[in-house]
């Protein structure tokens, strides 16, 4: 469950590895409520992973499913070299196999007739989701599930009062950034019932799930530091050329791990985002 998330993304930029790892990390239970949440009608065999990142949802559904086999699908091979990685430190290279792919493409490689598709905030990067869509119904076996898991957003990481001298920053960067995957990612935050059930599917179900870590300390709290700053980081590309020079002036002082304004110094920080699950069955 990536929003980077998470997630087939067409490019890399800077810690977007990080990102995804701190993403499983932080929003672990929260993970393993939606796939403990999946109305699989008996336990899946085959799974195939849509634009896996380095393995959030992988590894989510190989603890879910003891006994399931996960391709896992990506266009960016150190990711999937990092998901290797990580399966190999878990004892689980027997169960996953990786295939890079571009899901843009015409032709789709072999991916199998899989019981379950998982994919995690990677519909919205698809140049023709309704395409894609109607690829993974013919892909799946009769009675399979397919689970689209969507952000509403990047995740809010600062109380709305901070930082003290720019009161509701954050809240000025996310609209500025809205605005620009308006453009360049029409599809994120898509409500994807009707396009689901337009390819061929019978949505069974569908769920929203707030997330609010609340403020942590300890491990915890080191963790979502580091997953605000490398959020915000990314965050300020898109955002830079439109920020009021003293919002970004004020994001600069933010992400200075070096300064007094850092993130890493502030004991208030948060994860708080929402996702929404569709959970849709090739009935034919």
């Amino acid at each position: 469950m990536t929003h980077a998330h998470t997630h087939s993304h067409t490019h890399d930029s800077h810690g977007e590895a990080e990102i995804l790892d701190l993403d499983a990390q932080v929003l672990a239970e929260h993970l393993s409520a939606l796939t403990g949440w999946l109305p699989v009608q008996a336990p899946p065999r085959r799974i195939v992973d849509l634009g896996c990142g380095t393995g959030t949802g992988t590894f989510a559904l190989l603890d879910r499913f003891p006994e399931a086999h996960v391709t896992a699908v990506d266009t960016s091979a150190a990711r999937l070299q990092r998901l290797r990685e990580k399966a190999c430190a878990r004892g689980a290279e027997g169960r996953v196999r990786t295939v890079q792919a571009d899901l843009d493409a015409a032709d789709w490689p072999d991916l199998g007739s899989p019981d379950l598709v998982w994919a995690s905030a990677s519909m919205h990067h698809m140049a023709d989701p309704d395409r894609a869509l109607k690829a993974v119904h013919d892909l799946l076996a009769p009675g399979g599930l397919f689970a689209v898991v969507e952000l509403s957003g990047f995740p809010r990481f600062l109380p709305g009062t901070a930082p003290e001298d720019r009161p509701g920053l954050e809240e000025r960067c996310h609209e500025a950034s809205d605005r620009f995957h308006a453009e360049h990612v029409p599809h994120r935050g898509a409500d994807w019932g009707p396009k689901l059930t337009a390819a061929g599917f019978t949505v069974e179900d569908e769920r929203s799930v707030t997330v609010d870590t609340g403020t942590t300390d300890g491990s915890r709290s080191e963790a979502v530091g580091a997953y605000a700053l490398g959020s915000l980081r990314r965050l300020r590309h898109s955002v830079a050329d439109t920020l009021a020079p003293e919002d970004l002036a004020a994001l600069d002082r933010l992400l200075d791990t070096e300064g007094p304004g850092s993130l890493l110094r502030r004991d208030d920080l948060a994860v708080r985002t929402e996702r929404t699950v569709w959970a849709a069955r090739r009935t034919g």
